[in-house]
């Protein structure tokens, strides 16, 4: 149905995730349908967790004696490439 290596907006990666797994409970999916769904999904975890990733690594503390901790830089910023 789709291309290989089509590039989709998260918007469009849900829809499409959902799509498939309405056609999985429904008729079934071929197994390119399900290599597709597979990949979408670990596309789709993956860019959830490289949000939350940069919100957390984006958050800074005031400690008690008025000082600045920026989490990021103290236990985040060790991105896997």
């Amino acid at each position: 149905m789709s291309e290989d290596n089509k590039q989709y907006t998260m918007d469009e990666m849900i829809k499409r995730i959902n799509e498939l797994y309405h056609k999985s409970q429904s008729e079934g999916l071929t197994d390119a349908e399900k290599e597709e769904q597979d990949r979408l999904r670990h596309a789709y975890a993956a860019n959830v967790r490289n949000n939350l990733r940069g919100q957390l690594n984006n958050i800074s503390i005031v400690e008690k004696d008025g000082s600045v901790t920026n989490l990021g830089e103290k236990f985040g910023k060790n991105e896997k490439a």
